[in-house]
């Protein structure tokens, strides 16, 4: 039996599906005569084109910055008759998400999220990709231009890889931006046990300013049970880790730039059902990039949260003109905690001493938590189950940093050597806010003693 909900949104998805339809019929019968393809070209017949000449291999460092892949790594490649070589080899992985959680998961190379490709517009790349799974599998270059042959749909594209398999892919990249790699075999278990990884393609001919800093961050989210030692590939709405590049907080690393120089951060979301709100503090970035590729001068607009859609991928830019430690984070208040415990009841407000009397009769360690709020749980070291991470932040130079999950700091710093991490920003005398003094409000006139 359909329900009204599913009635409904049948109707709203018809609707609107036919009215992108008849938007793109409109488009095509207005688009004017020079912008159309040109008759004969693979555009015009749908065809690939399979004879485009791959341009010189680009170099790292001198035609492009290098990506950095902050808890990760680049896919190495070697250059053979012209054509980047790389291999990606699918196999089980023992991955720590934080200390205190470590997984058995499924990536590419050993690692999850698997190691960032980068190559640039016009280059021709051969990627091997080696299954040591105990099922099949297949590569899918998510966002990539690229022969049908080549898409990695197993089963519409291709012959599934099968355990002890090698295939290989080849084609030339045509474009640039921001795009991602995953399985198009059993999706729900090969993602939801961590096989995705970021795609990288650099401009030819940039038309922009270098960036000084471009980092690749993987967004993701997992369901790890207390206890478990296996990511849940079921689930489907109550996950309770979420991650950049696979890493949980405090395990993620900070990202280290030099005050001054320009700045990249490509997002990428290859989760299973939630957006991610991504939101950096201290600045005003615009989005240089969707998943579709530059954006153009006149659409951009400064903001400071990038709402980063399951599948999609958005780039942005900034220049880094504040030192400091600035917090980056999903601001999904939940995608900021670690294996939160949805079922735990709502105990804010509780007048909990008389329970806590009579339970401690049995059991005199009880003592009720959460009742005055959740942010003190983390640092108060309360006995957790084996192999999880509940409610854990991390130590700042204040005081405990009690968020976790999707969370990294900027570390924006003047007149460092290295890109190692500097240690906690030292804030200028008198730049840091602190408990008020009696006689400061009262010269102000402030009553903290008020209500309202």
């Amino acid at each position: 039996m359909i329900s009204r909900r599913k009635m409904i949104a049948s109707g709203a998805a018809a609707v609107a599906g036919g009215t992108l339809l008849l938007q793109g019929l409109a488009r095509a019968d207005d688009a004017p005569s020079g912008s159309r393809a040109k008759e004969g070209t693979a555009a015009a017949t749908g065809q690939p084109n399979l004879d485009q000449t791959p341009l010189p291999p680009a170099e790292p460092g001198k035609d492009y910055t290098p990506v950095i892949t902050p808890n990760g790594v680049a896919l190495p490649f070697k250059v053979v008759d012209g054509v980047k070589v790389f291999h990606l080899i699918a196999e089980e992985v023992d991955h720590e998400f934080a200390p205190g959680l470590k997984a058995k998961c499924w990536g590419y190379n050993g690692r999850t999220s698997g190691p960032t490709i980068e190559a640039v517009e016009g280059d021709r790349v051969r990627i091997y990709v080696t299954n040591r799974l105990p099922e099949p599998t297949s590569v899918h270059w998510h966002g990539v231009l690229l022969p049908n042959g080549m898409d990695g749909v197993s089963g519409l594209n291709q012959k599934p890889i099968q355990p002890g398999e090698t295939f290989k892919y080849e084609f030339t990249l045509r474009q640039h931006g921001t795009h991602m790699y995953h399985p198009h075999f059993d999706e729900m278990t090969q993602m939801g046990l961590g096989m995705m990884g970021m795609f990288v393609i650099h401009p030819r001919n940039p038309k922009e300013p270098r960036p000084d800093r471009d980092f690749a961050i993987m967004l993701s989210e997992w369901r790890i049970d207390p206890g478990t030692s296996r990511p849940n590939p079921n689930e489907m709405i109550e996950f309770n880790v979420l991650t950049m590049n696979s890493k949980a907080f405090p395990g993620t690393a900070p990202l280290v730039v030099k005050l001054g120089e320009r700045v990249k951060i490509r997002f990428g979301n290859l989760g299973a059902m939630d957006h991610h709100p991504i939101h950096l503090h201290g600045y005003d970035f615009t989005i240089t990039e969707t998943d579709g590729g530059a954006v153009p001068e006149s659409a951009r607009s400064p903001m400071n949260t990038v709402l980063v859609a399951v599948g999609q991928t958005r780039a942005v830019e900034f220049v880094a003109n504040e030192p400091g430690d600035w917090a980056m984070h999903c601001h999904m208040t939940h995608h900021t905690m670690n294996q939160m415990g949805h079922g735990a009841p709502n105990m804010v407000g509780v007048q909990a001493g008389s329970i806590d009397k009579k339970v401690q009769n049995l059991l005199p360690a009880y003592m009720t938590m959460g009742d005055t709020g959740m942010g003190e749980m983390a640092e108060m070291g309360m006995p957790v189950p084996r192999n999880s991470i509940p409610m854990v932040g991390g130590k700042g130079p204040f005081s405990y940093i009690d968020m976790g999950g999707m969370f990294t700091i900027l570390k924006v710093r003047k007149g460092i050597a290295t890109y190692d991490d500097p240690g906690w920003y030292e804030n200028p005398k008198g730049s840091v806010a602190q408990a008020a003094t009696a006689e400061e409000m009262s010269r102000d006139g402030v009553d903290a003693g008020r209500k309202g």
